[in-house]
């Protein structure tokens, strides 16, 4: 039995490596997601370069230019003598990006309800948030005077508070850490349901051309169903983990090889979104030689813990979905008739990943978190989400068992239909057939 199993997971895993498709998008991946990422940089930049003329027009009496001061990529122009209407005449026939009027008002209150911009697309949210945080500021501060509160000293009883986090042993925590528990768990939780998405598929659709094309019934004059369904399982998960090192590899060579090359900061590209008051303040929040604070902070991390539950889950999980994804492809003629018995193989992953989502990162200890990562079709994502944040083994031998359990329930269950379905043709298979599949004795 051993031997046969070998056998089909050794066909099943050169067939999949040698297919030129698989061969192309194993090479061309990485460079397509680098290419992809180097040109949202470069759109990124060019979209930052665009410089946005706006003019003001304060009838208020309050502001000045010092208050609208130029930015990289914002110049303002006071035209506050020309008048709004003339002034939105002129935008309007001009090359300017938009107008701001700021009309007199009996109370600052009103005022800030009563200020108004005129542009001829609609203009960023980023913009528009801009805008409003210096008006704010500057009638905050009109506001303080008027009650007699002097601004300095203000500005002066601020203070930055920083907590720092313990654990009951006195081990030291952190936000950054936090921040790269969260990192892992996501990277992890997605990197699954992509793999599931993409390798448990081609099992489906390698059993449904073996189907179509008759060879099946050749192959299963000498081994059994179940050994066939398991050795494509294997295959194709052997062969998905040697893409998926190889994306790996490549990816990095590239990014290293670029950043030499070119001179590209890849820490910048990843920054590129975050406009110039986030970076400052991450500036100011960082101390030290932030690469070596992060070195600091992962080798904190359980690294063994998380890599060896990262493969038994990872794999756990395919192997699971793989064996249902089987079933259907037997079960059904062509790609078409499986949709309407994939949509319930989906939901508990797509489940898994939004349950991780919402509830790990604000408490990856409370009920929903554990429950959900002790249910077998969500475990693999939500338990590699809360891994991390340090999971009792007690917690992680129910997971990993109920996980195992599952499966081997499930590959005997998804045996019974593949073994009847594998046969079948022409018919459109539907609930009411599997169930009666089910029911047949060996």
């Amino acid at each position: 039995m051993m031997n046969k199993l070998k056998l089909i997971i050794h066909r099943e895993f050169i067939a999949k490596v040698r297919n030129k498709s698989f061969i192309v998008m194993t090479f061309l991946s990485p460079l397509i997601m680098v290419g992809m990422g180097a040109l949202i940089y470069f759109l990124m930049q060019k979209n930052d370069e665009k410089v946005k003329k706006i003019v003001f027009v304060d009838h208020s009496g309050l502001f000045s230019t010092e208050d609208f001061k130029d930015t990289k990529t914002i110049h303002y122009t006071d035209y506050t003598a020309l008048g709004i209407e003339a002034t939105k005449k002129k935008v309007e026939a001009g090359s300017y990006y938009g107008a701001l009027f700021i009309p007199k008002q009996d109370s600052l209150e009103l005022l800030a309800q009563s200020i108004e911009f005129y542009s001829k697309d609609s203009p960023g949210m980023s913009l528009m948030n801009s805008l409003e945080n210096k008006i704010s500021s500057k009638i905050r501060n009109e506001k303080l005077n008027n009650f007699g509160i002097d601004l300095a000293k203000i500005k002066a009883s601020k203070i930055k508070t920083s907590i720092k986090m313990f654990d009951f042993s006195g081990e030291e925590s952190s936000k950054l850490i936090n921040e790269l528990k969260i990192g892992f768990g996501f990277i992890a939780g997605y990197l699954l349901m992509m793999f599931v998405m993409i390798y448990g598929t081609s099992v489906m659709r390698s059993v449904i051309e073996e189907k179509t094309s008759r060879i099946i019934e050749i192959i299963v004059s000498s081994v059994k169903p179940f050994q066939l369904m398991m050795g494509k399982i294997l295959g194709n998960a052997a062969a998905g983990l040697l893409q998926f090192f190889i994306w790996g590899v490549l990816i990095f060579a590239i990014l290293t090889l670029a950043s030499t090359i070119f001179g590209v900061d890849i820490l910048e590209m990843q920054s590129a979104g975050i406009s110039s008051e986030q970076m400052e303040t991450i500036k100011d929040r960082a101390v030290g030689d932030k690469s070596m604070l992060i070195i600091q902070e992962i080798l904190q991390l359980p690294i063994l813990k998380m890599f060896v539950l990262f493969i038994f889950y990872f794999l756990g999980g395919f192997m699971l979905y793989s064996s249902l994804f089987a079933a259907i492809g037997a079960a059904v003629d062509n790609e078409t008739d499986t949709q309407q018995f994939m949509l319930p193989i989906m939901l508990p992953l797509i489940l898994g990943v939004y349950v991780g989502f919402a509830t790990v990162i604000n408490d990856p200890h409370g009920s929903i978190a554990v429950l959900f990562s002790h249910i077998p079709f969500t475990s693999p994502i939500v338990m590699l989400m809360r891994v991390p944040f340090g999971v009792s083994w007690y917690e992680i031998a129910i997971s990993m068992a109920s996980l195992l359990i599952t499966f081997v329930c499930m590959v005997w269950l998804a045996a019974k239909i593949y073994r009847v379905g594998i046969l079948m043709y022409g018919k459109k298979p539907t609930y009411k057939d599997l169930y009666r599949w089910l029911k047949y004795k060996s």
